[in-house]
């Protein structure tokens, strides 16, 4: 800034608010504000400035990138890590403003304290666990608890959607992120199994129509593009998180019946069922060109176990008892559950993530269905189970809040910057690579040379280039 100049430098928490570089990723983007700043008389503006609103200006108008651009762009099993070709269009060089920061998986935390209210209230309630004399206040806690942490979720999610509405409309359109938009309306869904006696002993039927709706219309989506092909077919895009598009199925088939319902809850289970046998099958066996999981994302892993163990007692709500169909599904997730166990060094060795949250409602609702087969087989044993089960789950669960209340508050990198929506819906310019050159074959000199040679020919691609005339091939 030349000396004695009349502008003065803005200090740096001013000018980071007013970076007009997040401009794109705004829904209202300041359009009519250049224009009413153009009409009074435009200040001048450093070289700086000039430069973002250059940058605004050639961003604003880009769409959703296509889902190929997602594959091209993204690596890793989750498509969140940006490949070394590839550039985004927001700045790297500073922390984004928390809203962008915010990504939809965060209601993971949710799902596994409202499943905790759940059981405690199953630990009170079941006649297999009368015998520890669990109080209902437990589950009144937990309940009020996870009705605060779904409604600050919530609102945080929502203040996005209208401030960034282009950052959740490019969540929405990841091949990944997508599924994390069924866990709003599952964590809801737990919220209904879990309210507590006295705060509602009956609720409306109407609640599970609203609640069921926006599942159903997901899954219209979801499941016809796992079917139709392309990009976003199953064999593509399988990742254990697509148990959350399943499970939303047989939770709605769970708390139907409670409220008198019959077709309703059979018809989602119906095509929850189906769906997951599809998922379960590709998922199992992997194929060769998926990639595996890194360790921070081995937790995911336990959401093998959630569908079947909803399943279970969704089918005992419709039959009315813990029937043979029950016991098969409820057997699959334990065996799922001690497989997953059993490895202990499968979940050692990492740092902290969001995804651990996938242990929890799982683990949890293991737990739950683990009681009401061992209210239908009561011994030691099926008892024994039951409170291990709940003890692990509410440990877990507590750790993990713990951590996450540390990571959030006191480290401060719970919320990294959201590579996976930020990427630039142009491909990379491709880089000529000569290969094979270290050998120093004559060959390849002959390739090169001929090349050289003939590249300025009117041949419209390198083959033809390639090909020597027949009057020098002669001479060769």
């Amino acid at each position: 800034m030349p000396k004695g100049s009349v502008f003065v430098e803005p200090p740096p928490h001013i000018k980071k608010l007013k970076d007009k570089r997040f401009d794109s990723f705004k829904t209202w983007s300041g359009k009519l504000e250049r224009k009413l700043s153009h009409l009074r008389g435009r200040p001048r503006i450093s070289e700086s400035e000039e430069e973002e609103e250059e940058s605004v200006r050639n961003s604003e108008n880009n769409e959703a990138p296509p889902v190929d651009r997602y594959f091209d762009a993204l690596q890793g099993p989750e498509l969140e890590t940006l490949r070394p070709s590839e550039e985004i269009v927001l700045p790297d060089d500073k922390t984004w403003p928390f809203l962008l920061r915010f990504p939809v998986s965060s209601f993971g935390i949710c799902l596994g304290v409202s499943s905790q209210a759940i059981m405690w209230k199953a630990l009170a309630t079941a006649s297999s666990t009368k015998f520890l004399h669990i109080n209902l206040t437990i589950n009144l806690i937990l309940w009020w608890i996870s009705v605060a942490l779904v409604a600050i979720v919530s609102s945080i999610y929502l203040l996005k959607t209208i401030l960034y509405f282009e950052a959740v409309r490019r969540e929405y359109y990841h091949p990944i992120r997508v599924n994390f938009f069924f866990a709003p309306w599952i964590a809801l869904l737990f919220l209904a199994l879990g309210v507590p006696p006295s705060v509602a002993s009956k609720l409306p039927v109407a609640l599970w129509y609203v609640l069921m709706t926006p599942i159903f219309c997901l899954e219209l989506k979801i499941y016809g593009q796992w079917m139709s092909g392309g990009q976003r077919r199953l064999s593509k895009v399988a990742n254990p998180s697509n148990h959350l598009s399943i499970v939303g199925n047989f939770v709605g088939a769970l708390l139907g019946p409670s409220m008198g319902l019959k077709e309703g809850p059979i018809f989602f289970f119906a095509v929850g069922l189906a769906h997951y046998t599809v998922l379960f099958v590709t998922l199992y066996q992997r194929l060769p060109t998926n990639e595996t999981l890194p360790k921070e994302l081995h937790p995911v892993f336990f959401l093998f176990v959630a569908a079947p163990s909803v399943a279970s007692m969704a089918w005992a709500n419709i039959q009315g008892s813990f029937d043979y169909g029950s016991r098969i599904a409820y057997f699959i997730a334990l065996f799922l559950y001690f497989s997953l166990a059993v490895r202990v060094n499968f979940f050692r060795g990492f740092k902290f993530s969001l995804a651990w949250w996938a242990y929890t409602f799982p683990m949890t609702g293991a737990a739950i269905a683990t009681m009401r087969y061992s209210s239908a087989v009561t011994n030691v044993v099926t008892q024994t189970l039951s409170l291990a089960l709940s003890i692990v789950a509410t440990l877990t669960v507590t750790a993990l809040l713990f951590s996450t209340i540390l990571h959030a508050f006191v480290l401060r990198d719970l919320f990294p910057n959201d590579i996976a929506i930020a990427i630039s819906d142009r491909k990379p310019k491709p880089h000529r690579k000569w290969f094979n050159l270290g050998n120093g074959s004559s060959d390849h000199s002959r390739d090169i040379e001929m090349f050289l040679k003939f590249a300025n020919a009117d041949s419209k691609d390198i083959e033809a280039a390639l090909k020597i005339p027949n009057a020098e091939a002669t001479s060769v």
